[in-house]
């Protein structure tokens, strides 16, 4: 058996050797176990790329890939998965909250049967704000892109190659590797690991940066979204009709009764803001397609140690 382990890497100079140093560790504990680790530098702005050379040249089991500006994690995955030989492929963080220790946690359960299988954390070391990010993110998943209800996703997970291999046939900008995982399979699992905190540093997504992932991966992979457009089109104008019947009966039998503008402006304003966030929805679609049919880069690599 030969374990591959994607790891993106940004900002994380001081930690990568940390987490490269468990992976080690780990897999030595099984006899017969054949590994390599792909180093991903999404465009850091600190010196991890040297420190990822310097791993590479000392260890044959390290592939170093340079991205040449910053594409996001998940096209720094899909680039590490491009790169992955193992029967069974690892992604985990760089800043050692993900416990590689606890890998073949994954393993072992992957082995059951499943085509994928989730690390999840009974006790979450992330702050408030991430907890309900993450909170908002499944049950958004759970609408939207088919997450089914019972499973809990994080970004410790295991796959194996057929997985993979249909994952990376992605071409397109916008990549979204819960998405692509669940378009691709529905067997899939959970074991609980423990979560820990960061060895140093914070967490590079923002409250922007995590709605622009969130859009990214609701508009990429479902037209659910634009559906709700035209329920919610439906429902506007039914209460419009229904309002304007009121009016009427109004006027009819209270004729000495003035027609107010406040209402009337409310009901504007309302009705103006919905269209404008309706195309705005369906224009997020249409730039998407342009920017696909422009054939806009997944991501770029710009050196690598192998």
């Amino acid at each position: 058996m030969k374990l591959s382990f994607v790891i993106p890497c940004y900002r994380s100079e001081n930690t990568i050797e940390t987490v490269v140093q468990e992976i080690r560790d780990t897999v030595a504990t099984r006899t017969g176990t054949d590994y390599e680790i792909v180093l991903v530098n999404d465009c850091s702005p600190d010196n991890v790329w040297q420190v990822i050379k310097k791993l590479a040249s000392a260890d044959p089991h390290i592939k170093g890939i340079c991205l040449a500006k910053n594409f996001g994690q998940h096209s720094a995955l899909m680039a590490g998965y491009g790169q992955a030989t193992g029967d069974y492929v690892i992604s985990l963080d760089d800043d050692g909250q993900t416990p590689a220790s606890e890998s073949f946690k994954l393993v072992d359960k992957l082995e059951e049967g499943y085509d994928v299988v989730y690390g999840y954390y009974e006790h979450s070391a992330q702050h408030l704000f991430r907890r309900f990010g993450t909170w908002v993110n499944k049950k958004m998943a759970e609408a939207i892109i088919g997450q089914p209800k019972t499973l809990r996703t994080t970004s410790f997970f295991i796959m194996r190659k057929f997985i993979v291999d249909e994952i990376v046939r992605y071409p397109h900008p916008f990549a979204y590797i819960s998405g692509l995982v669940f378009r691709a399979t529905k067997n899939l699992g959970n074991v609980e690991v423990q979560h820990r905190r960061r060895i140093e540093g914070t967490s590079g997504y923002t409250l922007a940066g995590l709605i622009g992932l969130w859009i990214n991966g609701f508009t990429a992979f479902s037209v659910k979204p634009l559906r709700a457009a035209t329920l919610i089109g439906i429902i506007c104008a039914l209460v419009g009709f229904a309002a304007g019947i009121f009016v009427v009966y109004q006027k009819l039998m209270f004729p000495k009764v003035p027609v107010g503008y406040t209402s009337m402006l409310a009901t504007l304003l309302f009705v103006g803001g919905m269209i404008m966030l309706l195309l705005g929805l369906i224009g997020e679609y249409v730039g998407r397609i342009y920017i696909s049919i422009n054939q806009s880069p997944q991501y770029v690599v710009r050196e690598r140690t192998f």
